[in-house]
Formats: structure tokens, C-alpha cells, sequence
């Protein structure tokens, strides 16, 4: 999900947040298949946040606070997030860019006390923390734009940055999605290729007791787009675009399928309490099918686990 625990801003969505968007398509490499973005002051603001936390931060989140917490990079620092993701073999790089208040000369003293040794990088100098796939590093970019990721990402980003690499902005489909999605939610994002069943299996409850490829399921979707609004409830939002009318059809069908498979198991193992799949509404409309999750936060609970990254 969104890096909940490392990031606060105004109460108000930034009418630049549209900015930071257009600054990652710019930046992010090629080969980026999944974007979120995210305004964490809003979730914060919700008496409900520690509910959402503790479903959707994963431990690569996590350790990405960590490491900004030792370059001293507080939560009100921050206003924005966008997020990249990148297959490379059976791991997903991870990267992305933050908007907010920044000091180069605070987070290069804050270095220095923690014993972090400056790497240059394309002539910009980055913080590194972690080693391998742990490894997080931290770049200013500007006194409002930072990014984040390994020594490797950040390199496909700067050189993004400059024209000498390509960037997503150039790469067709996931970036036409991102221009048409959603952008008034807190929480939303797009993803193609094997981002979307990786997607799924990380957002939407209960994926342990099927015995289905994903894989296989999603391979006539040509992008899944998705937007979270956590209020008194939390209500997902899910939009998968297929290849024809008689695919989506078909995806539609195996939705329906897994729906009731779900209430069944549900009541099965829960008797008497709430069934969170009462509400899930699916609909098939041509190329796309449409899913709609509206639950209360104590079903996050009882769904367990943390869905994100």
C-alpha cells in the first residue's frame, strides 16, 4: 500500500498532486508495469488509520521507514508519495518519488552522524541504507522533490530525468491508464502485466484457501486501475480493462464464481459473523469488468495479514 507510517501533510489534497504524477511518468524507467499514488495526510486524519496499517504495510515498507527515519526524514516532511514497481526474475524492484520539505545539508549532516557515507550518482549525490534488496536510498532532488529506491533505480531515474534513459512517459499503455485514473481518492493506482495478479493477491482478502492462477485468470487484462476511499467504511474500487467484450465477460463469470465460493467458505469457517462478502458488487460493462468492495473496518481485521508490499 501507501507508505502510511513514514508520511503527513495538509488536511487538504495539494492541487499540485497531479505534478508529482506527471514528475514520475517523467522519471520512473520503462519497464516500470505498476504506479500508486497516495495522500497520506487524509488516511492519517481518519481515527481508523492504525486499522489500515496494520493491513497494508508490508515489512518492504516498513524497512523503507526505517532507513529514512536514520537519514532523519521526519513524517511531516512529507506531502506526497507516487510509487513505481518493476519485475526483475522472481523479485519487484521498488522505487518512487516523495514531495515535501527537504534540506540537502540537514539529510547530509544526518548522514554523517549515522555514519552514512555519500555515492554519487549520475552527479547526484544519494544516502544509502541497507544493503542488496533491503537497500534503500535517498536522493534531493529539489527543496520539494525527493526520490527513493535502490543505487540501480535511482540511476534509471535520473537518467529518466535527463533524456538519457527512456522513461514510462514514452512506454504506451501503463501511462495512458495513469493519465485517465482516478485522481481525487487517497489512495490509487494502476498495473499491467504480472503487477495484476500480484495486485490482487496483496488488496483483496482471503486469497489463501483458492487454488487458482492467478496468472492465467488475468491474462486478457490488459491494466487493472484501482482507487481506495477509507471514511466511515473503507470502499474499494477495481477496474479491469480486457482485451475483448468476451473476456471480460468470461473474468466476469469467474468473479461471480469466486464470490459465492467465498460467502460459502466465509460462513463455513465464521458462523455468525459478518460476511464481508455480502457487498462485493461486480459488473461487466464490453472490455471491462468492474468490482466495488464497501466493508467496515472491522472486517480488515478479521480479513489478517498486511496486504501491501
Amino acid at each position: 500500500m501507501v507508505l502510511v507510517g513514514l508520511v503527513v501533510g495538509g488536511c487538504a489534497r495539494p492541487a499540485g498532486a497531479q505534478e508529482l504524477v506527471n514528475e514520475a511518468l517523467a522519471s520512473f524507467p520503462e519497464g516500470t508495469i505498476r504506479v500508486e499514488y497516495s495522500h497520506p495526510s487524509v488516511l492519517r486524519a481518519l481515527p481508523n488509520y492504525q486499522v489500515l496499517r496494520h493491513q497494508y504495510e508490508g515489512p518492504r515498507l516498513q524497512q523503507l521507514e526505517e532507513s529514512f527515519s536514520k537519514l532523519g526524514v521526519q513524517e511531516s516532511d512529507v506531502d506526497e508519495l507516487v510509487l513505481g514497481w518493476q519485475a526483475s526474475g522472481q523479485e519487484w524492484l521498488f522505487y518512487g518519488l516523495t514531495s515535501g520539505r527537504f534540506s540537502t545539508t540537514a539529510l547530509a549532516e544526518r548522514a554523517h552522524d549515522q555514519g552514512i557515507k555519500a555515492v554519487t550518482l549520475d552527479g547526484q549525490a544519494a544516502y544509502c541504507v541497507g544493503t542488496g534488496t533491503e537497500e534503500n536510498c535517498l536522493a534531493v532532488l529539489g527543496d520539494s522533490l525527493g526520490a527513493f529506491g535502490s543505487q540501480a533505480s535511482l540511476r534509471a531515474i535520473l537518467a529518466a530525468r535527463v533524456g538519457s534513459g527512456t522513461s514510462l512517459d514514452s512506454s504506451g499503455t501503463l501511462a495512458k491508464y495513469v493519465r485517465e485514473s482516478e485522481t481525487s481518492a487517497p489512495i490509487w493506482g494502476v498495473a499491467t502485466g504480472p503487477a495484476v495478479p500480484d495486485w490482487y493477491r496483496g488488496w483483496m482478502p482471503n486469497q489463501t484457501n483458492l487454488k487458482l492462477d492467478w496468472s492465467q485468470a488475468f491474462k486478457t487484462v490488459e491494466a487493472l486501475t484501482y482507487s481506495i476511499e477509507p471514511g466511515d467504511t473503507v470502499r474499494l474500487k477495481v477496474r479491469m480493462d480486457c482485451t475483448s467484450s468476451a473476456e471480460a465477460t468470461s473474468l466476469g463469470q469467474v468473479f461471480e464464481g469466486l464470490r459465492l465460493f467465498q460467502q460459502l467458505t466465509w460462513e463455513n469457517q465464521n458462523p455468525g459473523r459478518p460476511n464481508p462478502y455480502k457487498d462485493l458488487q461486480i459488473q461487466v460493462n464490453e472490455k471491462r469488468v468492474s468490482i466495488e468492495l464497501d466493508t467496515p473496518y472491522s472486517n480488515l481485521m478479521a480479513f489478517g495479514g498486511a496486504g501491501g508490499l
